[in-house]
This record gives C-alpha cells, sequence and structure tokens, in this order.
C-alpha cells in the first residue's frame, strides 16, 4: 500500500473498525479477479463486505451499521426489505424461479410498465440494463436501416462494445473492443446544441439513433439542460432516427413515469432496470410498436422484414416479475418518489452548510434523489452554497483524485455512512430524519478528518 494510504490515520482506523471485511477481501482477491464483481465496488483498501440490509440500513460483517446510499446501485427507491415486495418475491420463489415459459406476472408487469412509462407502447424484458441497451440499439439500427449510433461523452449505458468508449481520452478503444465496432459510434461533447446540430447536418442520413441519460451522465453528476433534450427531439425527429432515453437509473425514481414523464419529451425507445424489478435483476425496452415489432415473429412474417433474434434464460423470470409488480404499484399508489427526491434536496442543502462553514471549498449537488461531491480538483473559489455544475467543464466534474474519494469514503465509513465511490449516493423513500441527522454529523465528522489530516 502506498503512503497515500499507509500512513492515514484515516486509513488505519478504517482498517481497525473492519477486521472481517479485509480478511474477506484477502480471500477474494485469491478466488476473483480483484477480489470484487462490479468495478464500482474497488476500493482502497478494502471495501466492506455486508451481512443484511433493511430500509434505508445496513450492517457488515464486523457488526457495524451504516446509513446506505449506496442503494443498490440505484435499484432501491423503496429501500432495502421493503415488506410488499419481500413478500411478493418470496410467494413467487415457492412456486419456481424458470419455467421455460411465458408466465401470467410477465403480463402484469408488461402492463404496469406501459400504463406508467409515456412512451411504452410495447414492452420486451431483459436481465439487466446493459442487455436492454443492447437490444435497444439493435433495435434501433434493424428498424432504420441505418448504422451509426450518437452519444453523448461521459453518459454510461452498460458495458456492451457499441457503448464501451467514450469514457477514456479522445479517440481511444477500450482494451477487448474492436475498432470497427467503436467506428459506428460519433461521441459529442455533453449538452452542445450546435455539435448535435452540426452532426446531424453531416450524418443526419447515417444516423440509426441517439442514446442519452437523460438527467445527465451518472445521474448527473454531468448535468443536462431541458433545452439539450428538446433539440434531441427535435433533431432525431426531423432526420428520421430514434431517440433513445436511457432511464435504467431515472426510470420510476425521479417520478413514476421516469424523467420522460418530468420534462414531457417522448422518447421513442426506453432502457430500464434497477427499481424495475424492485431490487432483483431485470430489465427492459420498452418504446414504439412500429419498432418492438421487429421482435415480433408474426409482425415479421406479415410485413416482410427480418426478425431480430432475442434470447435470455431469465428474461422475466417470475421472481423479479413479482417483485416488479410489487414495487412499481407502491410507486403508482404512493409518494415513494417524491419521498425520496425532498430528502436528497435537504441532504444537498445541508451538506453544503457544513461545508461553508467549515470554509471547505467542495460542493454538493444534483437533483431527484441524488447527491453528488464535487472535490474542486482544479481548486477553484466557491461558494458551495451557490455551486453551478453547469459552469464547470464535464471532464472537471468527473475528475477526482483517487486517493482523497477513498479516504472519504472511509471516514464516512468509521462514522457510519456509506456512499457511493463517484462519490456521491442516492437516496429512497426509507430515508428518514433519523438518517439525514446521522449523515449530516458524520459528514461533519468526515471534513474534519480530512482537514486534521492534510494540516498534519
Amino acid at each position: 500500500m502506498n503512503d497515500a494510504y499507509s500512513n492515514s490515520p484515516i486509513c488505519a482506523l478504517y482498517r481497525e473498525r473492519t477486521p472481517g471485511s479485509a480478511r474477506l477481501a484477502r480471500e477474494a482477491r485469491e478466488v476473483m479477479p480483484g477480489g470484487i464483481t462490479h468495478d464500482s465496488r474497488y476500493m482502497r483498501p478494502h471495501g466492506v463486505f455486508v451481512e443484511r440490509a433493511r430500509g434505508s440500513r445496513k450492517w457488515d460483517v464486523d457488526g457495524n451499521e451504516y446509513v446506505d446510499y449506496f442503494g443498490g446501485h440505484g435499484a432501491l427507491l423503496l429501500g432495502h426489505g421493503r415488506p410488499e415486495v419481500v413478500e411478493a418475491a418470496g410467494a413467487a420463489l415457492a412456486l419456481g424461479t424458470q419455467f421455460g415459459a411465458s408466465h401470467a406476472l410477465e403480463v402484469r408487469w408488461a402492463r404496469l410498465v406501459r400504463d406508467l412509462v409515456p412512451s411504452a407502447e410495447r414492452v420486451r424484458f431483459t436481465a439487466s440494463g446493459t442487455e436492454a441497451t443492447h437490444l435497444a440499439l439493435r433495435l434501433a439500427r434493424a428498424w432504420s436501416g441505418r448504422r451509426l449510433l450518437v452519444r453523448l461523452r461521459s453518459h454510461f449505458h452498460g458495458w456492451h462494445d457499441h457503448v464501451a468508449s467514450g469514457g477514456g481520452p479522445a479517440g481511444s478503444v477500450p482494451a477487448g473492443v474492436l475498432p470497427e465496432i467503436a467506428a459506428g459510434t460519433l461521441l459529442l461533447p455533453p449538452g452542445d446544441v450546435g455539435a448535435l446540430r452540426d452532426a446531424f447536418t453531416a450524418h443526419g442520413r447515417d444516423i440509426a439513433a441517439v442514446i442519452v441519460e437523460p438527467t445527465g451522465a451518472s445521474f448527473g453528476r454531468v448535468p443536462l439542460r431541458p433545452d439539450f433534450l428538446r433539440a434531441l427531439r427535435e433533431e432525431t425527429s426531423r432526420a428520421g432516427a430514434a431517440l433513445i432515453f436511457d432511464e435504467v437509473i431515472t426510470g420510476f425514481r425521479v417520478a413514476p413515469g421516469g424523467a420522460q414523464s418530468v420534462y414531457g419529451i417522448t422518447p421513442d425507445l426506453t432502457t430500464l432496470a434497477k427499481v424495475l424489478a424492485g431490487g432483483l435483476p431485470g430489465g427492459a425496452v420498452a418504446g414504439r410498436a412500429d419498432i418492438l415489432e421487429r421482435l415480433d415473429a408474426d409482425a415479421a412474417e406479415s410485413a416482410g422484414f427480418e426478425k431480430i433474434q432475442h434470447y435470455g434464460t431469465f428474461n422475466a423470470n417470475p421472481v423479479s416479475a413479482a417483485a416488479g409488480i410489487a414495487a412499481l404499484e407502491i410507486i403508482r399508489a404512493e409518494p415513494a418518489c417524491e419521498r425520496a427526491n425532498a430528502f436528497a434536496a435537504e441532504l444537498r442543502a445541508r451538506l453544503n452548510a457544513e461545508l461553508a462553514a467549515a470554509g471547505v471549498p467542495w460542493a454538493v449537488y444534483g437533483a431527484f434523489s441524488g447527491f453528488q461531491i464535487f472535490l474542486n480538483p482544479n481548486r477553484r473559489a466557491l461558494d458551495p452554497r451557490a455551486f453551478d455544475p453547469h459552469a464547470v467543464a464535464p471532464d472537471e466534474l468527473k475528475t477526482n483524485p483517487p486517493a482523497l474519494v477513498d479516504k472519504l469514503r472511509m471516514a464516512l465509513l468509521a462514522n457510519g455512512v456509506d456512499i457511493g465511490g463517484w462519490p456521491g449516493g442516492l437516496t429512497s423513500a426509507a430515508h428518514a430524519d433519523d438518517d439525514l441527522d446521522h449523515t449530516v454529523a458524520a459528514f461533519r465528522r468526515a471534513v474534519g478528518m480530512l482537514k486534521a489530516e492534510a494540516e498534519a
């Protein structure tokens, strides 16, 4: 371990509190690459190994309790273990996990999606969000007869080859991705209407689709203005290209109808996952019937086009369907989205007040039920309470010194709060006033620990 960690009092305290997680991390490295199963769980010297969770809290193998803002990677709008969801999943589990046949629950699930999401004339289930975006792109290309995909730099749409480029230096192709696949993607700067219009002027006849996270990259870490989304809708409609909203995170989270219902912009296709399945594995593509019919054998035979082949052993498996139905029915009936959004707004305001009081030039920003922590890598002069992320370049918003992020997370974990490693987090309808007070106090102590270490 380098000096940034080995000489850190914060790291020493964290290691002292998490010996069980440290042991499991060593064992995990013997059988799994890096000892992890998801890149975002990587953390030095080790992440926490969780034993159980309920509501807004979770407990690690060492018995430490945390207010949880990782939120199951965004899947847990209702919090951990919502009783109605657990009961529904348990009842379905007792009947079988995989029938190799259609079942009634998938019809109910699809109907709920159609009723809630404005663009959802038809629904096709997948096993994950990555599979959903992969299928959406294939649908768009088959429907349009075109090859070129337009994406925005820094936007995340899963890890398949067609969306893997654009996260690193300009023009770079990630390891293992064929250059000819990457060449099928046109990457644009996020939020730049001029660049968007120029791209359609130059390539409009070859553009099959534009795919975008409607609230901006990583749930608003690099936010987008609604005006840009409206320009997207105008340009894609004019060119006959498909507009795809990647609502894997935002779907059923920012509002029951997703971001498209808030902004009043209806895409041609929508990709969904996370909240969709109530915290279990599951994804979907929803959208226009004339595009989704490319999956329909009868429609293909009648109209004379080639049907898109789509398989997936666990598509709409009955346990995920039951959990998804229970979650979506709660979200439709209760103000769950509003509660999570209001909690996040109050949390952002109070954390910024703590930063201002401490004289630390960081900022906490975001929208809906998310919060992003800007660590100010270029040492801007800023007031946390008046920070405008739209005035900061996307690369700067997404740049954070890894050692500083890890120590912030360790300091928060040592004080009973778990956040995501970007850094930031997601709130849920299960978070309450005691969670808010605990988090603010933990943040105050964590910032104090970091200041003391920097001044030592």
